[in-house]
This record gives structure tokens, C-alpha cells and sequence, in this order.
């Protein structure tokens, strides 16, 4: 599996990419998901399947309000090198993970 990070104003949207992920997994397993940003809510259509989602992968949780960030710069305070970092080893993991999955 190849998901590109989007880009948005130069910056890589690492959020998007876990979105994707996750509704490609969920796309090859016939669940039916609504066009949400939500990654709590994705991620929560896998556990009631017999999915087996690991704790690195549901913490891409946390990356839900970066959806929001991404397309409302103006009313985010800026990321920490240490909240990008973060975001970046989260995205890898989930996109791994689906790969896996695929």
C-alpha cells in the first residue's frame, strides 16, 4: 500500500494519510463508512469487526483535529517540533499497518 501524504502550503498533512489508510482497510473489508474526517469514528468501525487494530494505530485518534488544522490554518496554534514528530510516527504506523491489512 502507497499513500502519499497530502500537501498543503508546503506541509505534509499526515492526517489525510491515515484517513485514506484506514478507509482503504475498510473499503477491502465491505464496511460501509460516511464521509467523515473523523478518525475516532473510522478506526471504531474496525473494533466491532473481528479487526485486530493495534495500539499504535488507535492512537491516529489524536491526529482527528489536525483534519480541522489543515483546513482552518488561521485558527490553530502552531505544532510543536515534538507534536510533528509525533504525528509523523503515528501516520507511519497506521499506513504500515493497512498495508498489512491489504
Amino acid at each position: 500500500l502507497i499513500i502519499k501524504p497530502a500537501l498543503r502550503e508546503g506541509r505534509t498533512v499526515y492526517e489525510s494519510a491515515c484517513e485514506k489508510a484506514v478507509k482503504a482497510v475498510l473499503v477491502a473489508r465491505r464496511i460501509d463508512f460516511p464521509y467523515v474526517h473523523d478518525l475516532a469514528h473510522l478506526l471504531s468501525l474496525l473494533k466491532r469487526t473481528e479487526a485486530v487494530v493495534p495500539e499504535a494505530v488507535r492512537q491516529a485518534e489524536d491526529l482527528t483535529p489536525y483534519a480541522v488544522l489543515t483546513r482552518y490554518p488561521s485558527t490553530a496554534t502552531p505544532l510543536t517540533e515534538r507534536d510533528y514528530e509525533r504525528a509523523v510516527k503515528i501516520a507511519e504506523a497506521v499506513v504500515r499497518w493497512a498495508g498489512e491489512q491489504l
